[in-house]
């Protein structure tokens, strides 16, 4: 059965590399200055929060880190070229995993890639040393369910850092995908899960980032049209629209949590 959600993603993610209008919008309002050219994405991490990630991972050479709902594979991609480090994205998009393939080898980055649900990935038991995601969870039906997926595959010891947007659950009753099993704080489900929650702090400006970017995007909707197509603008609309209108977010966070060393896995 088709996924509508993942079909979105599929059109934007097939369209974006032949859209300089879209990763322009994206570079001057989201990326920031000095971010690298080849790892871009479609989210909103700046630099120097992705050197915070390879940072808080605190990964070394050899050492297997995940990126979950990796899309296009741009910040995994650079974590485990900073570190030496080998490599597995996973994301629903098939086309999004078949991009980041490509950039992987453009980029001479060691890395396997799986089309799963972040919730069921089907990688071994305490198979990486660190984690990582962008801006992805608060898409996800079941948050539970992948931070204990997320606590499964970590090694003990091992580290997950992640950006996530914290939701409004009273904005996005009744909405699709936002409006199923939303989350307005993270930490205590870490917790719950096992995790030691090093640290929790919302993100700087990110408001004003994530509208100024989308306002362009709407701004630029002929151009866009002409770029990527009825399909993929429709799906990207779809979201700039829902979020400028309802503000679904309290904040945005970054998060850095660890599975204890002496953690045992069921």
């Amino acid at each position: 059965m088709d996924d509508p959600v993942a079909d979105g993603y599929d059109a934007v993610y097939a369209a974006w590399p032949s859209s300089p209008e879209l990763q322009g919008i994206w570079r001057r309002n989201a990326l920031g200055p000095g971010y690298p050219s080849g790892f871009e994405h479609i989210s909103f991490l700046t630099f120097d929060e992705l050197r915070g990630i390879v940072d808080a991972l605190r990964l070394r050479a050899g050492d297997r880190v995940v990126d979950l709902a990796c899309g296009a594979g741009g910040p995994g991609l650079f974590v485990a070229r900073e570190a030496w480090a080998r490599l597995v994205g996973v994301d629903f998009s098939r086309v999004g995993v078949a991009l980041a393939a490509r950039r992987a080898f453009e980029q001479g980055v060691g890395a396997d890639f799986v089309v799963a649900d972040a919730s069921a990935t089907a990688l071994t038991d305490a198979s990486a040393h660190g984690v990582l995601s962008v801006d992805a969870l608060q898409y996800v039906p079941d948050k539970r369910a992948a931070l204990r997926e997320v606590w499964r595959v970590l090694e003990p010891g091992g580290r997950f850092a992640f950006t996530v947007f914290e939701l409004d659950p009273e904005r996005v009753a009744g909405l699709p995908v936002l409006g199923t099993d939303p989350v307005a704080d993270y930490v205590p489900l870490l917790a719950d899960a096992g995790f030691t929650v090093e640290s929790c702090n919302e993100t700087p400006h990110w408001q004003d980032r994530l509208e100024a970017t989308y306002r362009a995007v709407v701004a630029a909707h002929d151009t866009l049209a002409a770029e990527l197509g009825e399909r993929a603008l429709g799906a990207l609309l779809m979201e700039v629209s829902l979020t400028l209108e309802l503000q679904p977010y309290r904040r945005r966070v970054i998060i850095v949590a660890s599975k204890p060393a002496s953690s045992r896995d069921a």
